[in-house]
């Protein structure tokens, strides 16, 4: 059994409602306020669980200065008010900071029981076959 500390335990709350405010926030057609807040709660709640030092040092590695300059451009675009545009340039950061972690995600879904079954079928295989191999473009 993994132990956590308290504020990992509270970082995981504060991911998970950040996680939850951005969702409702495009579902509520792009609102500016929930997107803001869900962007601050993902973030500080990501500093909680790892910690300050590993967030920095994840974040500002020399390799991955391209994909946290477009994850946290979108954040402060979204917080200045062009929520469409902010998102569209958080998920390409975001895409390109954790696609290291792809590979891992796909594996363990794949032992899933219902949800490895359709990762098998012939249309999605193709996809997550590619996003489930190495890549090493940037």
């Amino acid at each position: 059994m993994i132990t956590l500390t308290d504020s990992q335990k509270i970082g995981i709350g504060l991911t998970g409602f950040g996680v939850f405010f951005l969702f409702f926030g495009m579902m509520l057609f792009f609102d500016k306020a929930l997107l803001a807040i869900g962007n601050i709660l993902f973030v500080v709640g990501l500093a909680f669980v790892i910690g300050l030092e590993r967030t920095f040092r994840f974040f500002f590695q020399k390799h991955k200065m391209k994909a946290t300059s477009f994850f946290l451009g979108g954040v402060l675009i979204v917080l200045i008010g062009w929520p469409i545009v902010g998102v569209v340039l958080e998920f390409y950061g975001f895409f390109l900071l954790f696609r290291g972690f792809f590979p891992v995600v796909i594996g363990f879904i794949r032992r899933i029981p219902i949800l490895g079954s359709l990762l098998n079928l012939p249309f999605i295989s193709g996809f997550a076959d590619r996003a489930g191999e190495s890549n090493s473009m940037v």
